[in-house]
């Protein structure tokens, strides 16, 4: 069985460094490539190599001492962490890059987080030792501020075989047994090491190796931990394979990458899968199985529990679904927080066949959504950040050769109730029938969009009740201050009534639609945007200029900390109001500063009138999302406004 290992830093850490040198070292590549000759094996896109960044996440395939590794690398940069958080899915170990000259930065504290909520034990590699202002010591302490476990150095132990007393002293830490046997003067190697990979393992500690991956010191004592590791590992029997990645190749294949968390695959196997379309189980047929080391590939006829493969012919498996004996689909803590517009020759090539080849993209990045604005005949592309938008430009002239510009970004807004109202919808033209009653109320923040019934069976059929349950949840639903998502709201289902010879499925669809906007149309609802919780770290003589930058752009902090003659100032501040405020920070600051941007969630609009202005949106003329109901009367049917439903209604 395998280990697969994922490699992550903040950009420029040397991530990319470490990952040639490891392949080196284990004679996977003949020579180490360098970012900056655009000679590097995982690196193997054309707009990597003109960037000098990672953006799409590869694997490598060594050994050591016969032992079989697999690496994810991950991009780097803040604006393609989602395709970083999707290999999380799927690595046991991570290896973590960090700087020993610039230290834990904006970005590492964002992967730190992830990695803990995923609950992935972290070895980490502090680089560029070899540099000028390089400081292990204080670098290791600002890593134990950020970790949930205890950080242990093993420099001298991978390089020995035995371990120092500092080490010693901080294994018997994690363990109140080891404390006991420390407090008491014993000491015994095995038993030792024993309890260092196991407190590891189950993540009760942290490993750290310091060196320069550009001058290879450090990483043959990383190869070590690696062996070792790898002859304590235990297996995870839960699921038989998870999805990390969609990849389209160049004949257009439709690639799944998979990692085997039990059992094995074959050609022609047939597995079961999650078809979302019909919202049921099916079996999908491997036409194929490659082995992917780099951008090179070889077929094989079976894959087994461990490894990575990337199989295709599963047509419905999305990233993060778990296929196999259980069928699981993964949520993501990132999400997209800008929206713009896309602008093309639209007489050389057709809104449907842009939108085809954006829904592939849209497959590979799942947090790259796609909206088609049927008003305004726009494609509209929800992003993570500015950059991802140059690197979409580049990607979409060199897969289906279409030149492409996009709009201003504009924050990406939500809507949500404030109190409790009751929903009526009616659909009934001649020979269809079908009302709903939805009660509608605010959930807490962050709790999504949540369904619960309080209507007898005796009233409404099961199979019914399921009906409505699956429409609620199969679109966005629009709010109605400036027609953006809905957000945080809990639907109940009150009450409905169904015509044992009229009604049909799609009755349903409609009467559900109209409750839910007819219910928004009376009751008050507000915007949400999305915000970032901040750290700054900077001088204490530029703390009054940025607790004044921070009230400046609507931003909330808490009381400063103070350490010697720096202050950390943390908080949240509104994305739209701080997502430049970087470039202003930097400026000011001259490089003695440090602020890290993570996204905290959805919250009140700071400026909900401005914005409601700007948007100027009428939910009566928006006629897809229509609050109107339809009721028939001496064999026709006829339109009730929303604000006389209740009048009409027959539950």
């Amino acid at each position: 069985m395998s280990l697969t290992l994922g490699i992550l830093a903040h950009v420029d850490a040397g991530k990319t460094t470490l990952a040639e040198q490891i392949l080196y070292q284990t004679n996977e590549i003949r020579t180490c490539g360098r970012v900056d000759h655009q000679n590097t094996f995982l690196d193997t896109h054309s707009i990597e190599k003109q960037r000098g960044i990672t953006i799409f996440a590869d694997q490598a395939h060594f050994n050591i001492k016969d032992k079989s590794f697999y690496l994810l690398d991950s991009p780097g940069h803040i604006d393609f962490s989602s395709e970083m958080e999707r290999i999380l899915q799927v690595i046991d170990y991570a290896i973590v890059v960090v700087s020993a000259v610039e230290g834990v930065q904006g970005h590492t504290k964002t992967i730190l987080r992830l990695l803990d909520k995923h609950n992935i034990p972290k070895i980490f590699f502090i680089n560029k030792t070899d540099r000028e202002g390089s400081d292990v010591k204080k670098v290791s302490t600002d890593i134990e501020k950020y970790i949930s476990n205890k950080l242990v150095n093993l420099d001298y132990y991978a390089d020995k075989k035995d371990f120092n007393e500092d080490e010693i002293e901080q294994i018997a830490e994690t363990d109140d047994d080891l404390l006991e046997f420390f407090l008491s003067e014993n000491y015994d190697f095995n038993n030792w090491e024993n309890n260092l990979f196991e407190g590891f393992l189950h993540n009760k500690l942290s490993i750290s190796i310091s060196g320069s991956a550009l001058n290879g010191i450090g990483v043959n004592e990383l190869l070590n931990i690696l062996v070792k590791l790898k002859e304590k590992q235990y297996d995870n029997n839960n699921i038989i394979a998870k999805c990390y990645k969609i990849k389209y190749d160049s004949q257009n294949n439709r690639q799944v990458f998979l990692k085997v968390e039990n059992g094995s695959l074959k050609i022609k196997d047939e597995i079961r899968v999650f078809d979302y379309d019909n919202n049921k189980i099916c079996f999908q047929k491997i036409n194929e199985i490659r082995k992917y080391n780099g951008g090179k590939y070889t077929t094989v006829s079976e894959i087994k529990k461990g490894e990575i493969c990337a199989v295709t012919g599963l047509s419905c498996v999305c990233c993060g679904d778990s296929i196999g004996d259980e069928i699981t689909k993964s949520s993501y803590n990132l999400v997209p927080m800008l929206i713009t517009k896309l602008n093309w020759d639209d007489e050389k090539i057709h809104s449907k066949t842009m939108m085809q080849y954006l829904k592939k993209l849209e497959e590979e990045d799942p947090m790259l959504k796609i909206i088609w604005n049927e008003k305004l005949s726009e494609i509209h592309i929800s992003i993570m950040g500015e950059i991802q938008l140059e690197i979409l430009t580049q990607i979409i002239k060199e897969r289906f050769d279409v030149d492409v510009t996009f709009g201003e970004c504009k924050i990406l807004y939500k809507e949500t109730v404030c109190d409790e109202v009751v929903g009526y919808g009616h659909f009934e033209p001649l020979r269809h029938y079908a009302e709903v009653h939805i009660k509608i109320s605010p959930n807490k923040n962050s709790e999504g969009i949540t369904f619960s019934s309080e209507c007898s069976l005796d009233e409404l059929s099961s199979n019914y009740q399921n009906l409505i349950k699956k429409h609620i949840f199969e679109k966005k639903h629009k709010g109605v201050l400036i027609g953006a998502e809905l957000d945080d709201v809990k639907y109940t289902l009150v009450t409905g009534r169904a015509h044992l010879k009229h009604t049909e499925g799609g009755d349903f669809r409609e009467a559900t639609y109209r409750a839910i906007r007819q219910g928004l149309m009376r009751v008050n609802s507000k915007l949400l945007e999305p915000y970032y919780s901040f750290e700054i770290d900077v001088p204490q003589d530029l703390l009054g200029r940025v607790i004044s930058d921070i009230q400046k752009y609507n931003g909330e902090f808490n009381s400063p900390e103070m350490y010697e003659d720096k202050c950390i100032i943390s908080g949240k501040a509104p994305v739209s109001t701080f997502m430049n405020y970087y470039k202003e920070f930097i400026s000011f600051t001259k490089g003695n500063g440090n602020i890290s941007l993570n996204f905290l969630g959805y919250f009140d609009c700071h400026n909900q009138k401005k914005v409601i202005e700007q948007y100027d949106y009428n939910p009566e003329r928006d006629l897809e999302n229509t609050p109107d109901s339809v009721f028939c009367s001496h064999g026709a049917g006829f339109t009730v406004k929303w604000n006389d439903v209740e009048k009409y209604k027959h539950c």
